[in-house]
């Protein structure tokens, strides 16, 4: 289960983003917040942020890496 943090900058977070990504491209940053991991849109990095649990973090790396999301959506 998520958590949803209100504004990301409130966070102290260092956020990345893939290095497959560009200046114009749609993208989320990621951090590492205690165990958990920190989402934000790039474009929007003092917008809000999703945090989660590792075991929905994983969960959802897996369902990336195996097509289980529809391209596009």
């Amino acid at each position: 289960m998520g958590m949803y943090v209100k504004v990301a900058k409130d966070l102290d977070l260092t956020w990345q983003k893939s290095s497959y990504s560009n200046a114009e491209s749609n993208c989320v940053e990621i951090a590492s917040f205690a165990e958990d991991m920190a989402v934000r849109d790039s474009k929007d990095p003092a917008g809000p942020a999703l945090v989660f649990r590792p075991e929905a973090w994983c969960a959802f790396l897996a369902g990336v890496r195996t097509g289980s999301f529809p391209a596009g959506a």
